[in-house]
């Protein structure tokens, strides 16, 4: 089966006009920027829930809670469990392009891949969490696995640990934590924003943000972003272009509430900064310049597009049903480097003085994804004591496809010095079927409230169904197929000994499912069960009034898949994190704000095959990481602030044996804004440097690593029309 780009340049044009119409209707109102210490009703509704989006906390940075799947939206001081809601304000100060520049605000969050590679992934407690499970609006699947551009996002959503019961098992069955995203919705204000960009050397972009609320009581909501960007930017001649159109529509009456997203992503990276493997028996060589890439000649095209809708009807004012669906179209085309031995062409990683071969390859790849979410609310009392019942069902079915051109020849190269991809003689395949994944759940909660809601007890479960096809995509014949089910369940209890403090636990499972073992393995083409992970949580939030306080000590297990002393892989032994996080957020005074958090982590190797390694600290998890961000407003002169982040990761392994290490690292990064009015105009000028001191450091993902980015500029101004 062939296949071309679902959208071409081309296809951006109506999004853009859409948008360009939205400006030029309406009032021609400015919508001037609130301060930081001013905080407003938002009236954004209906994007997860029949409440109102929950409103800025002190200081704007975070939100006061968020959604929580089929629990619905929630103060934070009611849930028992440690969520962080970011908000736009954040993600515009900072200049946030990723979700890896929001999240990694905690300290419980690193990443581990680097700006302007492949794509993003997290480790969220220790545990690996990839782009590709992060939710739009609560809904899997239909966001690009490379990257989610941040310009389309009103709130980002960050869960730690499993949120099976919450969302059900996400497509790739990331346990460390669970992510999602709120897109932007049309405020009762008409905003009308143009932002240009510049990020060093020479990246130029144009964001135009627009919205206008029209009908009977401002009932009916249109909002648009996009997004031009290219130019060189943390690569040396490497190229990072975007272009981004994101249409979204809503409807919000007495009963009924309706949002659509329209959503097209076109991304195109000349020399990406992919990922080498790191030596077993050598020394780790030290970290090259930030702005190398090991593989100069490499190229990434991805291209999607996504539309979902959801409808929200109050039946009565105690009963709320839902129906939301989603549908995304994917296809990425990349130049695939493999490192090699250079003379037998043999998988072989660096070695210690970083030298290592490089074999040119193709690698084309589509998915298609549909994902759907039916669910009931209800509100009522048995006696003294309130409930709150959910029910949800959902569905994700994907096909995925892939296409692979191996190369035939390598070239020495080395990672401080690196050689140019080779010639690849061979032509592109064309992307065939290689998977059908569907994911179907049934889940019921029941939020209980007693001693008028001094006390939150919340119990639930969810039973998901997993059915895997595997296809051959040389000859099309079916491979492998398995379909199996699980229950996960979930309690949790929140207590309030005072109005401001909240002392809670949970128990939660999540639910993975299971690997198609590799053509390398004794038993070749198994299709491993479904597993399910295991988190004990307990903690104390303290809201002191303009600064929240949290503190929370866990467990989270998981078995561990590889390989036996007969070469037959599955899942032998198990990962064991247990941690202590601590976090402090708001306003310290009037004009100063503050984002801190520290995260302790004992990630031990546990039931191991025979014995080896037990009780090893697992690779890849640093013990202790710290975040430190502070915001001020500055006395001196109207409208400038000033803001900096320290960010410190320990060292970790690299191998389970823990006979090599990452060294510790410590970055900086600062920034300014002005906010001011020109010609009438509100303007908001803002500068930032990431990786002030251009730090070199790897960023590891298992037994793999990349060269993080080095110093990097930023530049935007923003005019509200």
């Amino acid at each position: 089966m062939s296949h071309r780009p679902l959208f071409r340049p081309s296809s951006l044009r109506p999004l853009t006009a859409a948008g360009l119409l939205i400006a030029s209707g309406g009032g021609a109102i400015a919508q001037t920027t609130t301060p930081a210490t001013v905080l407003p009703t938002v009236t954004v509704q209906g994007s997860q829930s029949a409440v109102q989006m929950q409103p800025p906390y002190a200081g704007g940075q975070v939100a006061k809670g968020g959604g929580l799947g089929l629990l619905g939206t929630s103060d934070a001081m009611d849930t028992p469990f440690s969520t962080v809601n970011y908000t736009s304000e954040l993600i515009e100060d900072i200049q946030a392009r990723t979700l890896a520049d929001v999240i990694t605000n905690d300290a419980s969050v690193r990443t581990t891949t680097s700006t302007g590679g492949f794509g993003e992934d997290f480790q969220i407690r220790g545990f690996s969490v990839t782009s590709g499970d992060v939710g739009l609006n609560s809904l899997y699947g239909l966001l690009s696995s490379n990257r989610v551009p941040m310009e389309l996002v009103e709130r980002v959503e960050l869960l730690k640990g499993p949120g099976t019961l919450m969302r059900g098992i996400p497509p790739n069955g990331s346990i460390g934590g669970s992510i999602n995203v709120v897109t932007k919705r049309a405020q009762d204000e008409p905003l009308t924003r143009l932002t240009t960009t510049y990020t060093s050397q020479s990246n130029l972009g144009a964001h135009l943000d627009v919205g206008r609320r029209f009908g009977e009581n401002n009932a009916w909501g249109i909002r648009f972003n996009g997004v031009v960007r290219g130019g060189e930017a943390s690569i040396d001649d490497g190229k990072q272009d975007l272009g981004l159109g994101a249409l979204a529509l809503d409807y919000q009456g007495d009963r009924l509430r309706w949002t659509l997203d329209a959503i097209y992503q076109d991304e195109d990276v000349d020399d990406f900064r992919a990922q080498i493997a790191l030596p077993d028996a050598t020394d780790i060589p030290a970290a090259p310049d930030g702005r190398i890439t090991f593989y100069p000649g490499t190229t990434l095209t991805q291209r999607d597009k996504t539309i979902a809708s959801r409808v929200e009807y109050d039946f009565t004012d105690n009963l709320t049903g839902h129906v939301a669906l989603g549908y995304r179209d994917s296809v990425v085309k990349q130049v695939f480097p493999i490192s090699v031995n250079p003379v037998t062409l043999a998988r072989q990683g660096v070695d210690a003085d970083g030298n290592f071969g490089v074999m040119n390859s193709y690698y084309d790849s589509y998915t298609k994804t549909l994902s759907g979410d039916v669910g009931l609310q209800a509100r009522f009392d048995t006696g003294s004591v309130g409930h709150t019942v959910a029910l949800g069902v959902t569905r994700m079915s994907q096909e995925g496809g892939n296409g692979y051109s191996p190369g035939t020849t390598a070239v020495a190269s080395n990672i401080y010095h690196p050689s140019p991809l080779p010639a690849n003689a061979l032509m592109r395949n064309s992307m065939q079927r290689a998977s059908e994944t569907t994911l179907d759940s049934i889940a019921i909660a029941d939020t209980l409230s007693f001693a008028q809601d001094r006390v939150l007890l919340t119990v639930g479960a969810r039973k998901q169904t997993v059915d895997v096809d595997s296809y051959n995509t040389a000859t099309g014949a079916k491979t492998g197929n398995y379909k199996a089910d699980a229950i996960s369940p979930v309690a949790g209890i929140v207590v309030k000994p005072t109005d401001n403090v909240s002392v809670y636990s949970n128990f939660t499972e999540g639910l993975t499912r299971g690997a198609i073992v590799g053509a390398t393995y004794a038993n070749a083409g198994e299709v491993l069960n479904p597993y399910k992970s295991k988190q004990y949580e307990a903690g104390v939030k303290v809201d002191w009034g303009r600064i929240t306080t949290t503190a929370a000590v866990f467990q989270l297990a998981r078995p561990a898949a590889q390989a036996d002393d007969a070469n037959v892989y599955g899942y032998f032994g198990e990962q064991r994190n247990r941690g202590l996080e601590l976090a402090a957020y708001g306003e310290v005074q009037p004009g100063l704000r503050v984002m801190a958090s520290a995260a302790f982590t004992q990630a031990t190797l546990t039931k191991t095959q025979g014995g080896v390694n037990e009780g090893n600290r697992a690779p890849g998890v640093p013990s202790r990481t710290f975040n430190l961000g502070l915001d001020w407003d500055t006395p001196w002169v109207n409208g400038l602030s000033l803001n900096g982040r320290v960010a410190h990761t320990s060292s970790s392994y690299t191998t389970a044996a823990n006979t090599r290490t990452l060294p510790a690292v410590t970055t900086f990064d600062v920034g300014a804004r002005y906010r001011t009015t020109v010609a009438g105009k509100a303007v908001v000028l803002r500068a930032n440097i990431d990786n002030l001191t251009d730090k070199r450091y790897w960023l590891a993902n298992g037994s793999f690593a990349t060269n993080a980015a080095g110093r990097t500029v930023m530049l935007s101004a923003a005019v509200d029309f």
